[in-house]
């Protein structure tokens, strides 16, 4: 791996489609201008469409060649995740890179659509649906991708099987470091399996550290106050800089899959993207089966892998 990556470093993509969801604002945006910058069709996967067509003229302004869409999906809404699929499939035939980015961080308690606690169905659960339903353009589409974000979060994260939807309590952190840590262990269980069938799709788990964006403020529905917002500027890093591990998970051709990339600095709260191996204590190969049984029953999704022969047919 290189020492210090930078987005300079992403290779032309002319011709690749690259979805990001929560493409409109924040590590989404920044990931959807490198990618643009470098050629890339991106595709912004959006619950606002007003802010996705305001990010999408941004984007055009600074690349006017670029090629950027707009779609609407609200991963809080299973019935959205599937019609967002569905619209896809019709209209594409190729997708290189699915990037499951959005996320909501640490609301106060409540539900999805489908009676799901919020973060963990619209962190995982939503994106888990998104990824088995586009999985035939994906399988259909010579070395495409799959990037998952995760968060040092799920350093201390912990899945509450008996607990899943808050019925016997809630507590915002520990709930969104339970979101964050079924993305790492969907990420790496996807790629075991992809493996498996002998697909060509690979599934790379990342990162951002601890990064200067205005998730926590959008998720909590409060704006932090002019300390807090000091004392988090010095602790974090730029949105460009965060969105730098997804990225090379995105494009970094020596990945093989089932790797987990983040910041190199200390804490992995800063710095170049690296294989961040600090995080290995909290794969569980019963664990991630268990929750991925879970993730199909609760959304009523299941995954179409497939044998090489098949896809050779």
């Amino acid at each position: 791996m290189y020492k210090q990556w930078t987005a300079d470093m992403i290779p032309d993509l002319t011709d690749k489609r690259i979805v990001i969801t929560g493409g409109s604002g924040g590590l989404g945006l920044e990931t959807a201008r490198a990618l643009v910058a470098h050629h890339a069709n991106v595709v912004l996967a959006v619950r606002n469409l007003e802010k996705g067509y305001q990010a999408a003229a941004g984007l055009l302004r600074e690349y006017p060649q670029a090629r950027v869409e707009v779609m609407q999906l609200d991963l809080a809404d299973l019935q959205s995740v599937r019609a967002f699929s569905e619209t896809f499939l019709q209209r594409y035939t190729s997708l290189d890179v699915l990037i499951n980015n959005a996320g909501v961080m640490v609301p106060p308690f409540s539900r999805t659509k489908d009676g799901f606690e919020l973060q963990f169905g619209s962190n995982h659960l939503g994106h888990f649906a998104l990824t088995g339903l586009l999985l035939p353009v994906l399988l259909d589409t010579p070395s495409s991708r799959i990037v998952t974000l995760s968060s040092i979060a799920a350093r201390s994260g912990y899945i509450y099987f008996n607990n899943l939807n808050a019925q016997i309590g809630y507590s915002a952190m520990k709930f969104y470091g339970q979101s964050k840590l079924a993305n790492l262990l969907f990420a790496r269980e996807l790629q075991k399996r992809l493996q498996e069938t002998g697909a060509s799709t690979i599934s790379i788990a990342a990162h951002p550290g601890v990064s200067n964006t205005n998730l926590i403020s959008r998720g909590s529905g409060k704006q932090a106050g002019k300390a807090a917002s000091f004392v988090w500027g010095l602790l974090s890093q730029p949105a460009d800089m965060g969105a730098l591990p997804t990225l090379y998970a995105a494009v970094e051709p020596s990945l093989r899959g089932g790797e987990y990339i983040g910041p190199d600095g200390k804490g992995s709260r800063k710095g170049y993207p690296h294989l961040d191996r600090s995080f290995e204590h909290k794969y569980n190969d019963s664990t991630a089966s268990k929750l991925w049984r879970v993730s199909e029953e609760m959304t009523g999704v299941q995954f179409p892998f497939r044998q090489p022969e098949a896809v050779q047919e």
